[in-house]
């Protein structure tokens, strides 16, 4: 007895008491069945069951039976067999049981798989601890009020192809992606990801990035030199930081990676789960990384990830007739018009129409645009001119006369000493005293 009142629960211990006043006619059954809020009718069912069954009537009749709703052991035996497949390596619970019931209709809930798991050594669960707090900053109240915009350089494939980069750009107020596989972080690859936002959403407020030299010219200094306490003159915009500014939209940077913490862990996300799903589904190639991220990864992120905004304005802004993107987002350079109307653009030269000559043209500069097609295009002023690139003269250089070898004279041999014998020539006190030298003793 003492045994089962130790596996009892402190109320099922409360309702034995109150069962055994009862029987002992220390309380009524009305009293009985008031404390216990039960009708009197239960209670004299459990006097009878008490008399039978003894202490535990007040259990449950399936204790310490197996559940009716229990999984049965097959399916986790199959769980696991699949959860052991190489393509499914390193899955969470929460990632493993989605797939289990979208691919092999395995449903059940998370917290089952993560059992399973467990038991089956698939997963260690880790300690959930804060390193480092940093201050946490509200979203944006409005969609399109802020877009944080970077480049991840992960392995993203795992090895099975090409390397390449993910340009994400993720709404500071719902969360929403819009993201691209690209071989570059280049200006034109993140031109050509900006032209697909806009266009889809249109022109937020700002864009939230980093001090790379993609969106801020680089300040040149000595090797020695400090940036520091020094007044410097604006430098001019990247090509990046001009068609922002042409297209009305403001720049902010980030002073640390915890500032754009929201595309940060968008990262996160992305290389855990992102990575995976490519593995399950056979990603090889940048095309297909590119349809699994449009059909897949980016409709279940903006569906599951994303939140509703605090307020139901929309801060997108449409694009206007004179925002024309093709030369917008081109390389722009200014370039002087020489006295025969032409300018020069890298090594090529540009003849700019006889039509299109115009009064102050001459010695002016003009907006030349590379564009993203390869197409060059001037303008000078409000309009644009139609230009022709000049077949460049070769250079014409004076031919050398070829160079002959001369036959080298044999040099003249000295005649100083022809006539002089040595056996004839005098003594040497001899020329000493025909020098007229005066002796040494009477230096």
């Amino acid at each position: 007895m003492e045994q089962g009142l130790l596996l009892m629960t402190q109320a099922e211990r409360d309702r034995l008491v109150a069962l055994k006043k009862a029987k002992k006619k220390l309380i009524t059954q009305k009293l009985a069945a008031e404390e216990l809020g039960i009708t009197e009718r239960h209670v004299r069912r459990l006097l009878r069951e008490l008399k039978r069954r003894g202490d535990k009537v007040v259990a449950h009749g399936l204790r310490g039976l197996p559940s009716n709703r229990k999984i049965n052991a097959d399916t986790e035996k199959e769980a696991v067999a699949i959860l052991s497949r190489p393509v499914y390596r390193g899955f969470g619970p929460t990632l493993a049981s989605e797939y289990l019931a979208k691919e092999h209709g395995i449903a059940v809930s998370r917290e089952t798989v993560r059992l399973w798991m467990t038991r089956a050594k698939l997963w260690r669960a880790r300690k959930q601890r804060v390193e480092k707090i940093h201050e946490w900053r509200p979203r944006r109240s409005r969609f399109g009020e802020l877009v944080q915009w970077d480049t991840s350089d992960h392995d993203w494939l795992e090895g099975r192809g090409e390397g390449m980069l993910l340009i994400n750009m993720i709404d500071d107020a719902t969360g929403r992606w819009c993201a691209r596989f690209v071989a570059s972080d280049s200006t034109v690859e993140n031109m050509n990801l900006l032209e697909r936002y806009v266009k889809q959403q249109g022109r937020p407020l700002g864009y939230y990035t980093d001090k790379a030299s993609l969106f801020q010219t680089a300040v040149k200094t000595k090797r020695d030199g400090s940036r520091a306490g020094k007044q410097r003159e604006e430098l001019p915009p990247t090509q990046i930081g001009r068609a922002l500014q042409e297209l009305g939209i403001t720049w902010i940077p980030a002073h640390s990676p915890q500032a754009k913490g929201r595309v940060e862990r968008g990262f996160q996300t992305a290389q855990d789960r992102l990575v995976k799903g490519m593995r399950v589904a056979g990603v090889k190639t940048m095309e297909q990384a590119n349809h699994y991220l449009e059909t897949e990864f980016l409709p279940w992120v903006n569906s599951t990830l994303a939140v509703a905004p605090a307020s139901a304005d929309d801060a997108h802004r449409p694009l206007e007739k004179q925002h024309d993107l093709a030369a917008i987002l081109s390389h722009v350079e200014q370039r002087r018009v020489t006295n025969d109307y032409t300018f020069p653009l890298g090594a090529k030269i540009y003849q700019i129409a006889r039509k299109d000559v115009c009064t102050g043209l001459r010695g002016a500069f003009v907006r030349v645009e590379k564009r993203r097609d390869g197409s060059v295009a001037a303008r000078f002023r409000d309009r644009y001119l139609s230009i022709t690139e000049c077949v460049q003269r070769p250079k014409v250089t004076c031919a050398k006369p070829a160079k002959t070898k001369v036959a080298a004279k044999p040099a003249k041999r000295s005649e100083w000493n022809k006539n002089f014998d040595l056996k004839k020539a005098p003594k040497i006190w001899q020329a000493d005293q025909d020098s007229g030298a005066r002796p040494e003793e009477s230096l």
